[in-house]
């Protein structure tokens, strides 16, 4: 009972921890809370719902469409809301994107209602392994997280992009000196944020149903795995949703389910009043 619990934890964890990414690489090079992840990861549900339920296009090939679609997407988004708003204060920036939020999640809701959808994939009995109920989706949703996370990796630690993106991230100021072009790398952040995204409505619209509050029932776990892994860091975001994934998953043997994400909460407040700057996080100093 409690490893079954333990690796549904586990897998819920794997989720989070795509957008979590997002949310710290925008946190990182931007320094402003996207505010907006959540509704951007209902977006690509609802993206990859169309081509794969109305357009009856495979599901595999409606999950990459929607991660172009969304990255797409989201850099027109920064375009038109974010870089006119580059230069002023985080909260107007925190604020913009719960603008965005309210904007995508309510044009779902005009485009598809309140009723809750759900991807057209085949049905495959579950396998039991060692006295685990494992399911086609779990394992999915393993191999795709993980294929997202090794791929930002190399992105980040073996790529000019992620050398330029971690010296924008470091000091924006120095990094234009070397002539990197920010907005450039702006806007390839935007599409690596989409594509995370988009993967996780995917991988969230298989794990329950699409509705246009699919990312809300995320969102506060996503920022406090970004808080507790150390906002910036993409290692701590995902040792912090494979961790808060697990905690809230395993709360359910002793609290009622809706209630977990009580979980999340205490977990920042007791994260900001032990370690600020969170598990992998540093201290910054002003000078």
């Amino acid at each position: 009972m409690i490893a079954q619990v333990v690796l549904n934890g586990f897998i819920t964890g794997m989720i989070i921890a795509l957008p979590a990414i997002a949310l710290t690489l925008t946190y990182g090079i931007l320094k402003f809370p996207n505010f907006a992840i959540g509704a951007m990861l209902t977006a690509g549900a609802y993206l990859a719902f169309i081509c794969n339920s109305i357009l009856q296009l495979p599901l595999l090939l409606s999950a990459a469409i929607a991660a172009v679609g969304l990255a797409a997407t989201v850099v027109i988004v920064d375009r038109l809301v974010f870089s006119p708003l580059r230069e002023r204060t985080t909260i107007t920036l925190l604020v913009a994107s719960m603008g965005v939020s309210f904007v995508l999640e309510n044009m779902a809701r005009f485009a598809f209602g309140n009723s809750a959808r759900s991807f057209e994939a085949p049905i495959v009995r579950s396998m039991h392994i060692m006295g685990l109920r494992i399911n086609f989706e779990q394992i999915v949703t393993a191999a795709t997280a993980l294929a997202g996370m090794l791929a930002v990796y190399v992105i980040l630690r073996h790529t000019p992009l992620g050398r330029a993106m971690r010296a924008v991230a470091d000091n924006p100021a120095l990094a234009a000196v070397r002539g990197i072009d920010r907005e450039r790398i702006v806007r390839w952040m935007w599409v690596i944020v989409g594509v995370l995204t988009a993967a996780a409505g995917v991988l969230a619209g298989l794990d329950r149903a699409i509705d246009p509050l699919l990312g809300w029932n995320y969102v506060v776990t996503v920022f406090a795995a970004a808080i507790l892994g150390g906002l910036g860091n993409p290692l701590g975001a995902v040792l912090g949703a494979l961790t808060l994934g697990v905690v809230e998953e395993t709360s359910t043997l002793v609290i009622p389910p809706n209630y977990r994400q009580v979980v999340s909460f205490f977990a920042i407040a007791i994260l900001l009043l032990l370690r600020p700057q969170g598990l992998l996080g540093t201290v910054r100093v002003k000078k």
